[in-house]
């Protein structure tokens, strides 16, 4: 470049102010190219967004993005120009301009980040999303960039080929493998997760040896948050979910249905046969009038066919208030207008225990919500309950003291000694 003589001569008679002023020079270029690309070329940026729908969007991050990127003007200014300062060290100007050009590496690496941020905010936005998840995709996306950046932020700052340093990439592999094994089990994990549509977020899951009990708020590459129904939040590695066990109930969700599973234990000693009184009284219940007509006509057919043959009238068949009350509560869940019955409805006996003989109730709500469910639930084991003394049926409870005091009291009012 060609100077002025004046110039010229006075650069040569002051090469310190020379240096000085280019510096000073430089340093006001630098600056004024971060104040036009902050002030001026961002400012004109975000307006452009604001006029889209993603970009006036602060949750989005466009306007980060295009920030971060436009970090990069100032740094290839100190990087170009720094070579024009006189009386500056070659080995200073290759510092400089190495630190510049990592900077610059990462600053694109950062952007990067930003836009696959932003790309699964936007995909997350779609009424599908949480079929299909991408998040682990896209972080293991800003792995293979941020590897990829550091190779060439080291390479750049010992002034060395980046080719130098993969040739290395036998020992560099044995070291990432060690270094990213639970990234790459997990990216793994994600991927089976993912294609045997295993798990989504909105499910409810349930995986007792890590206190999770809840719904998938989050699934990320290394881990699947999970919002447990007492709200504290359960982190779960990826890989624990292909290794462990886990219950999903979005097959219970998808149904319609979901299921009562629960039993009266009855006082055994309360079982006995129904006498007719009993038995005229059970009639005016609507749900057992035709129970007790076909079933005391069947009994009454049974009965006279075994006389006719001569056998004893101590093996004639009788109608029990077990069986009735089963009857009853079977008829009950038909006509019950919350009880799905389209699902498994059934009523059984279980093997008697020391607590008594469970008689178990089995069948499905047709409305799946919690609070909604538990109210069903508790409606119909109320009913159940109160509804048992009609059949001469006593639920189990074990001996309390109250109970013990009462009938020391009943013994002492009746005279009887103990």
């Amino acid at each position: 470049m060609n100077y002025p003589q004046w110039f010229t001569d006075w650069a040569n008679q002051h090469n310190w102010a020379y240096t000085a002023t280019a510096l000073t020079i430089l340093i006001v270029a630098v600056w004024f190219s971060q104040l036009v690309t902050k002030h001026i070329l961002l400012r004109g940026i975000a307006r452009l967004l604001s006029r889209t729908e993603l970009g006036s969007d602060p949750s989005v991050g466009l306007k980060l993005i295009v920030g971060r990127i436009a970090q990069v003007v100032p740094a290839l200014v100190l990087s170009a120009g720094i070579a024009y300062v006189p009386d500056i060290p070659d080995t200073l100007v290759s510092i400089i301009r190495n630190v510049a050009i990592a900077y610059i590496v990462l600053t694109l690496a950062r952007a990067f980040s930003a836009a696959m941020t932003s790309a699964n905010e936007i995909y997350m936005r779609r009424p599908d999303s949480h079929l299909k998840p991408i998040k682990g995709y896209l972080q293991i996306a800003q792995i293979v960039v941020y590897v990829i950046a550091a190779v060439l932020i080291i390479a750049a700052l010992i002034d060395k080929s980046p080719v130098i340093l993969l040739s290395g990439i036998g020992a560099m592999g044995a070291v990432t493998l060690l270094v990213f094994q639970d990234t790459i089990l997990s990216f793994v994990a994600s991927i089976q997760l993912s294609s045997n549509d295993m798990i989504r977020v909105g499910d409810w899951i349930e995986m007792p040896q890590l206190n999770a009990d809840g719904e998938v708020i989050d699934m990320a590459l290394h881990t699947v948050r999970v919002q447990n129904w007492d709200k504290t939040i359960t982190t779960i590695p990826t890989k624990r979910l292909i290794s462990d066990s886990f219950k999903n109930w979005r097959g219970m969700q998808d149904s319609g249905g979901r299921r009562i599973k629960r039993s009266l234990f009855i006082d055994q000693t309360s079982i006995d046969f129904l006498s007719e009184a009993q038995i005229q009284s059970l009639k005016k219940l609507s749900l057992l009038g035709d129970y007790l007509d076909s079933k005391q006509a069947e009994i009454d057919d049974w009965n006279r066919a075994l006389i006719a043959q001569g056998k004893d009238p101590m093996n004639t068949r009788q109608l029990t208030n077990i069986g009735t009350f089963r009857a009853y509560v079977l008829n009950y869940l038909k006509h019950h207008p919350k009880i799905h019955q389209g699902m498994t409805l059934m009523v059984r006996q279980l093997s008697p225990t020391p607590q008594g003989l469970p008689l178990e109730v089995y069948c499905f709500t047709n409305d799946i919500r919690w609070e909604v469910y538990e109210g069903i639930q508790s409606d119909l084991f109320d009913h159940l309950y109160a509804v048992l003394s009609r059949f001469d049926l006593h639920v189990f409870q074990e001996t309390s003291g109250q109970d013990i005091r009462a009938s020391i009291a009943a013994l002492s009012g009746s005279g009887i000694e103990r």
